[in-house]
């Protein structure tokens, strides 16, 4: 089921756009669309692409301009309930039963190891319980494949079913981000539970509005020659496409290095910082990257 729109959604896509950007999120008409239906429909948020694209950094605006809590669940290979959801702190329980027969109350000892007090919160149950939260499970495709059945119950009713203790539910459901590089693919079955978006690479005129509002301090022209270049770049064939993250660490370094403009050097010199892999960065390094420099001034001037 769907949740209640929470109070602090914003009141159109307008708004939810203008709240992304005051958090230096410049979002594009149909994400924004997919985030505001998302928060006044009480639904979770499937964001799906390639690495580098800005989708954790959707979550964690949200958070801080809502404001609310940010809990996040990093998905990893072997993910399982103890470390997502909850696990019993059998030390605790261990010494309660000790003390229990040491005062000779052990009638009702079953029960009552199984009290709250001794279950440990993990992200899913910490963002169900306290001040309202947003919820990112950050890159749900590297965990396993059964670890998706423990999330329909969250994604679903916004609950916890503790075997042992009964349901726990959300008193104000979280504003659940889901994100996935697509190394595998994603269940149907959480897929239906969220409003899907796709985020792909900005185009040119977003990505010089996004690093004008998170690099303010590089030049116009350099800004201008960056994109151009980083775009001409995602055209080629590389093991790793520089993300929007990657183009704005390089246009500030660059800037650090009091450059106006794009100029070879430099740009030979800077290469570890837009590309992560030795492969890629020995492929442009030279004339490649002398070739992607002159179209990115043509560009810039015409």
């Amino acid at each position: 089921m769907s949740a209640a729109p929470p109070q602090d959604a914003p009141a159109d896509v307008a708004a939810t756009a203008a709240l992304l950007a005051s958090g230096g999120y410049v979002a594009d008409t149909a994400l924004a669309t997919t985030v505001h239906l998302a928060l006044r429909m009480g639904r979770p948020l499937f964001l799906e692409g390639e690495p580098g694209t800005g989708k954790t950094e959707i979550a964690k605006v949200l958070a801080a301009k809502l404001p609310r809590r940010l809990v996040r669940l990093q998905c990893y290979d072997g993910l399982d309930l103890s470390a997502a959801a909850y696990e019993w702190n059998h030390a605790r329980q261990l010494m309660a039963i000790r003390l229990a027969e040491a005062r000779g109350e052990t009638a009702d000892l079953e029960r009552s190891i199984y009290d709250r007090r001794f279950l440990e919160a993990r992200p899913l149950l910490q963002a169900l319980e306290g001040e309202p939260a947003v919820l990112l499970i950050d890159e749900l495709d590297r965990a396993d494949e059964p670890f998706e059945a423990f999330l329909l119950e969250v994604l679903a009713d916004f609950q916890i079913t503790v075997p042992e203790l009964g349901t726990i539910r959300a008193a104000t459901p979280p504003v659940v981000v889901i994100t996935s590089n697509r190394t595998r693919e994603v269940h149907d079955a959480i897929r239906r539970r969220c409003l899907y978006h796709w985020v792909d690479y900005p185009d040119a005129a977003r990505e010089r509005a996004i690093l004008k509002l998170r690099a303010p301090e590089v030049a116009e022209t350099l800004s201008r020659q960056v994109v151009a270049f980083v775009q001409k770049l995602r055209e080629g064939d590389y093991f790793k496409l520089p993300g929007v993250a990657e183009t704005i660490d390089w246009a500030k370094a660059l800037a650090a290095l009091d450059a106006r403009e794009l100029e070879r050097g430099a740009v030979d010199a800077t290469l570890g910082v837009l590309l992560k892999y030795q492969d890629d960065i020995a492929k442009l390094r030279g004339e490649e990257a002398a070739r992607l420099i002159a179209a990115a001034k043509d560009g810039e001037a015409a």
